[in-house]
């Protein structure tokens, strides 16, 4: 699908107090940012941010942040966002091959990858945010015990997961191809599009892996 451009949105994102300009200065420095050394969560492909805000707001103890290069989408986000009161999440218009550049090893304690999308020809398969060239970058910033939670409503997607994490050198350590109905689901919380596929009936998939 393609994406609707909002005339202006590049001018608001580098207005708007709460997009970290030039992120790759601020690599090993986080905690400078936040003002403190909480853990931190990021969010690749954030979308609209529902996900990512209602974690913040639930978990005032974690730092997050969310990550979207279109801009577009991005204003969406900071449209909820300035409706907030809070001080633990910040947003990045950057793409994710660059995450490396931007935080520094062992950096990041947790990355949540949601309802990405499937590149779903062959050609294509290295875009994806589950493949072993992208799990290799999330394997340069992640702390030893760090982890990626990875949901999606593509079977064909989460398949290739189920292959393409563990050939990077990672562990599954759970799944399910049905989280809503299953012991994954407690204190699941839903993004947008997950809101809209369950309503529909299609079964939502699952993983956490670990190196």
């Amino acid at each position: 699908m393609r994406l609707r451009h909002i005339p202006g949105s590049e001018e608001e994102i580098l207005k708007s107090p709460h997009v970290v300009q030039d992120a790759k200065e601020k690599r090993g420095r986080w905690s400078e940012v936040f003002g403190n050394d909480h853990p931190i969560h990021i969010e690749v492909g954030m979308g609209k941010g529902r996900f990512i805000m209602e974690l913040a707001q639930r978990n005032p103890q974690i730092n997050y942040v969310g990550i979207e290069r279109y801009s577009s989408v991005l204003l969406r986000g900071l449209q909820k966002r300035s409706e907030l009161v809070l001080s633990n999440i910040y947003f990045l218009c950057e793409d994710a091959r660059e995450l490396a550049e931007i935080f520094a090893p062992g950096e990041v304690e947790k990355i949540y990858l949601n309802f990405s999308d499937p590149w779903p020809k062959d050609r294509h398969a290295k875009r994806r945010l589950t493949s072993e060239a992208f799990m290799a970058v999330y394997d340069q910033i992640l702390s030893p015990d760090g982890t990626v939670e990875f949901k999606t409503d593509n079977r064909g997607l989460f398949d290739y997961s189920l292959e393409s994490i563990p050939a990077a050198g990672w562990k599954i350590v759970e799944h399910t191809f049905d989280l809503h109905n299953s012991p994954m689901a407690e204190g699941n919380v839903m993004t947008e599009y997950e809101m809209k596929f369950s309503s529909e009936g299609k079964p939502i998939c699952k993983l956490v892996a670990r190196r």
